[in-house]
């Protein structure tokens, strides 16, 4: 699977949360193919919520947010997240404009909580790079607890 999120915008929240560490292109990258696989996830169970309402609409709730953050004020591009939405699910859903603001907002959290991990990884290690092995370790550990 190709993974549809640019790492531009990845790379930039691992650095807000890197403290001063440098930032490894793979580290970019196994975070962009992380937040792309839960943002395919998070759809699936959005759908699922959809149909049990009747409807083939995505919509904020669905994704347990209530859609009021703007566009503008995140780093992950909506284009993108669109694409990750629909990954995975059926293609007769839609996903609302605010559904997709919703789950950009979901998914930058969920990669501003890995990316401090990560950081924080890489200066246990002393080192002043955070690596993409700094990432799938964090979900090895996060799998065994």
């Amino acid at each position: 699977m190709s993974v549809e999120l640019p790492f531009a915008p990845v790379d930039t929240v691992i650095r807000r949360n890197a403290g001063g560490l440098r930032v490894s292109a793979e580290a970019a990258e196994e975070l962009a193919r992380r937040i792309q696989n839960h943002g395919a996830a998070l759809a699936v169970d959005a759908a699922e919520k959809a149909t049990a309402d009747g409807r083939k609409t995505l919509m904020p709730d669905d994704f347990d947010v209530d859609g009021s953050r703007d566009k503008d004020d995140l780093e992950l591009p909506v284009a993108p997240v669109d694409r990750i939405a629909r990954l995975k699910i059926d293609s007769n859903y839609r996903v609302a404009m605010d559904a997709r603001v919703a789950l950009a907002d979901v998914l930058e959290a969920y990669a501003d909580d890995v990316a401090a991990a990560a950081a924080i990884l890489a200066r246990h290690a002393d080192r002043r790079t955070i690596k993409a092995a700094d990432v799938r370790t964090y979900f090895e550990l996060r799998l065994h607890y």
